[in-house]
């Protein structure tokens, strides 16, 4: 029984503010507690083990407390793939997850001194990595979308997925931009545009939020312009270009109250982003006031011992540049040594504690019981695809909302479907082939990726139950009518030069009324690849287990394999219309088969239900809303292809256009549409107030409905303070139109809207002209002038909020 005259510690009172409370806790604190706190050594599955009672925590984990009095975190507990070697064997299902996550706050909290929570960090990035784990389409699907309160939704349910199993961070892939889509993580970004990119990522942080997570936002910064598309490979980059192209995302997460970021492998100016004290502590802690975590990326601060020559060195440098927290690194552990050494200054390694310990106090750790966890469970096999119902009151300890927990089998108006539905993209639309007639009596679908659900789902995802998921022939066969005569046959492999199926695959196609070919790639991983020791694929000079994207999966070419291009040729020729659905997660440069009646369609790893998905805009019963998320390339030769480069008028190779052959912002419908031009509440405004309104009237001239993404776009004529790119885009809206109907977009202009780089590399509004274009692609736009007068105003006025998981 306590005392009368005991008095806890301020750092256990809830009610007292989250700096007074870290303060007292500090300030109690060992200098090896002090670095267990910013230390993430262990591998999650190396925590537990299974027996026959059950799940035990190892000695491994208990030794690694012990050694720190304490724990800061816990990386992948519940994390199952080739890599980590988890399946449902040895695993953790949603009800031992939670379990095992109760067991590692409770041994923490009863075997330390101070007791303070660990926090238990799961990879979320398209759903969570885990055992009957949602898995969402990837985050180039997403991208194809445009649509971030739909991808809010999805997040959410995802995330209280990952709060009922215990968990308290997610790290999701969200900062990277396509700049060279060879590179096999193409998949992870949502796009190859700042803005939109930016847009998504706050729908991410928002609805992470809303289900009691926080988000760690990977990874900053440049990541997504590395040299020849390679994996962890040197950037080019210069102030200016970070600042236009890759650092908006990680802003626009600051501002949406991103609990932390994660800092890439790259290189920035020479130095590794993780010891690069520009990046961590000028720009996003002194310039953007982001108060949240800074996390490394696994393994990267013991990279950099070939800098230092020395762990302890390696440690103290990405400590100084501004890392607060490491992932399996060794050299981290030897802040002590590096104290004592004085190569770093105990302020640094005080300030990093007080970082993680704040957003412990936050996320409410120290008011969650561990038991909470598993009272809370009852989730089932990819239930965040539906939804969720609230199992608590609305607010949780330290402000945040309780989670909702996910009840019910998967649904068809689930937010993934949904999502896998509006990220199809039509791109060619030859002889009116498409919707399939219900009428159509005997379809061939051919192709690699017909039959198959494991290439529908990215990298990054866990082992799925024994008949999970539905591929595109279900979802053909379950959509056609009675009656019609579904074929199938695989024609060739996914890679390899192998044509010996090809004939018979063109015969069934010659005897067909329409062949759907459904082709392109696979990021599916199995017990065969082979693993660095960061968990990227190593590919050497082929593709490892049929992987031909991917973390480490990069591509020279960006066409079809050799088997995949002969299948396409073969069944173009037998002269029966052709729809190729290109299941992916980069563009493909695809050339128009010899048809006259063709289709192409882009389904960009669409999760689990994309089988269904694809069928359904096949038949019609959804229209083609996607939108191309990345332009299209001609070829690897044509690269770089981005609609945004520098306007230097370049005309074109000797040979070829140097147009993208499918550009950013483009996708088709099953209707017309006619745009009028873009009109202007004024043509003339102030630096100091350029707010305007501009409208754009579409209507819809065909007989099926239309979803129309109508995007507005900036182009700076003359003025400003470094050349300007060929457009930026600067909005984005959704129009519903029936049939014969008209209506209209309406963008409120401001300065965000008309902001551009300044010499100091703030954005700001500049004088000089500008057209402001709309348009239904990059490449099909109206534009009206608009001048502004005056001189430089600072977009958007005050600086972004400070981080964190609850402001």
């Amino acid at each position: 029984m306590t005392s009368p005259s005991y008095r806890a510690p301020l750092y256990r009172d809830p009610s007292a503010p989250v700096a007074d409370r870290v303060r007292d806790l500090l300030g109690r604190m060992t200098p090896t507690e002090k670095v267990g706190q910013v230390n993430q050594r262990l591998y999650g599955w190396d925590a537990y083990e299974r027996t026959p009672e059950g799940h035990r925590l190892t000695d491994t984990f208990r030794d690694e407390v012990s050694a720190f009095g304490g724990m800061g975190a816990l990386y992948g507990l519940q994390r199952a793939d080739a890599w980590s070697g988890v399946g449902f064997e040895d695993g953790l299902d949603a009800r031992d997850g939670a379990r095992t996550a109760e067991a590692v706050q409770r041994h923490v909290r009863e075997n330390t001194r101070l007791g303070i929570p660990v926090l238990l960090v799961e990879e979320m990035p398209h759903g969570h990595q885990a055992l009957d784990g949602t898995v969402l389409p990837v985050n180039l699907a997403v991208g194809a979308t445009w649509d971030p309160p739909l991808y809010a939704e999805a997040v959410a349910g995802a995330a209280a997925e990952l709060r009922a199993r215990g968990a308290h961070l997610a790290l999701v892939s969200a900062l990277d931009v396509v700049r060279d889509p060879r590179w096999g993580r193409t998949e992870e970004c949502f796009t190859e545009d700042p803005y939109l990119a930016a847009r998504m990522t706050e729908a991410l942080v928002e609805g992470a939020r809303a289900s009691g997570i926080g988000v760690v936002l990977k990874h900053f910064a440049g990541q997504g312009a590395s040299v020849g598309g390679r994996n962890s490979a040197a950037t080019e980059l210069g102030a200016r270009e970070l600042h236009e192209i890759h650092v908006e995302a990680a802003r626009a997460g600051v501002s949406a109250g991103a609990a932390g970021m994660m800092a890439a492998y790259n290189e920035f100016d020479g130095l590794p982003c993780v010891a690069n004290r520009y990046l961590l502590t000028e720009l996003l802690r002194d310039r953007w006031g982001f108060e949240g975590v800074v996390m490394a990326d696994g393994g990267a601060i013991d990279r950099l011992v070939r800098l230092t020559g020395d762990p302890v060195a390696a440690a103290a440098r990405a400590l100084d540049a501004g890392c607060d927290l490491s992932l399996w690194d060794a050299s981290f552990a030897r802040l002590a040594e590096a104290l004592d050494r004085g190569l770093v200054a105990e302020e640094r390694l005080d300030a990093a504690v007080s970082r993680v310990l704040s957003l412990k106090f936050r996320l409410g750790l120290f008011e969650d019981e561990p038991s909470s966890a598993v009272e809370s469970t009852g989730v089932r096999v990819g239930s965040a695809l539906k939804g969720q119902t609230d199992q608590g009151s609305s607010a949780g300890p330290g402000g945040l909302p309780r989670p909702s927990v996910p009840t019910g089998p998967v649904g068809p108006a689930g937010p993934g479907e949904r999502i896998a539905r509006a990220s199809v993209t039509l791109l060619v639309h030859e002889g009116g082939i498409l919707p399939l007639s219900p009428g159509t009596r005997r379809i061939a679908v051919l192709g690699p990726n017909a039959d198959a659900v494991a290439p529908l789902l990215g990298d990054y995802t866990a082992p799925q139950r024994p008949g999970t998921g539905i591929s595109v022939l279900q979802g053909i066969r379950a959509a056609a009518s009675p009656g019609t005569e579904v074929a199938h046959a695989e024609g060739c492999a996914l890679v390899g030069d192998d044509v010996s199926g090809v004939a018979s695959a063109a015969a069934l196609a010659a005897g067909a009324e329409v062949a759907v070919l459904v082709l392109g790639g696979s990021s599916a991983r199995s017990g065969d690849t082979v693993f660095d020791s960061n968990g990227a694929a190593l590919t050497g000079s082929g593709t490892p287990s049929g992987m031909t994207c991917g973390e480490g999966v990069d591509l020279a070419d960006l066409s079809l394999p050799t088997g995949q291009r002969a299948l396409l040729d073969a069944v173009s020729a037998t002269g029966t219309p052709v729809v190729v659905v290109l299941v992916q997660g980069r563009p493909h440069a695809v050339p128009a088969p010899r048809s006259s009646s063709w289709a192409l369609l882009s389904a960009w790893y669409p999760g689990p239900l994309g089988g269904r998905a694809v069928a359904d805009v096949l038949f019609g019963n959804a229209e083609p809303r996607g939108r191309l998320p990345v332009s299209v390339p001609r070829s690897a030769a044509h690269l770089p292809v981005f609609y945004n480069g520098k306007d230097h008028r370049y005309r074109g190779y000797v040979d070829q256009s140097a147009e993208a052959e499918h550009a950013f912002g483009h996708g088709l419908s099953y209707t017309t549409v006619v745009y009028g031009a873009p009109r202007l509440s004024r043509d003339r405004v102030t630096a100091d107030a350029p707010r305007l309104v501009c409208r754009v009237a579409v209507l819809n001239t065909g007989a099926r409905p239309a979803r129309e993404t109508v995007q507005l776009y900036v182009r700076r004529l003359s003025g400003g303070t470094a050349w300007p790119r060929v457009r930026e885009l600067r909005g984005f809206v959704a129009l519903d139109i029936s049939p014969g109907t008209e209506a209209e977009a309406v963008f409120e202009i401001g300065p965000d809207t008309l902001a551009s780089v300044g010499a100091d590399h703030e954005r700001v509004v500049e004088a000089g002209v500008v057209a402001l274009e709309t348009g239904p692609a990059s490449d099909r736009t109206q534009g009206v002038r608009l001048e502004i007068d005056g001189g430089a105003r600072s977009a958007g006025g005050a600086e972004p909020a400070a981080g964190g998981p609850a402001r």
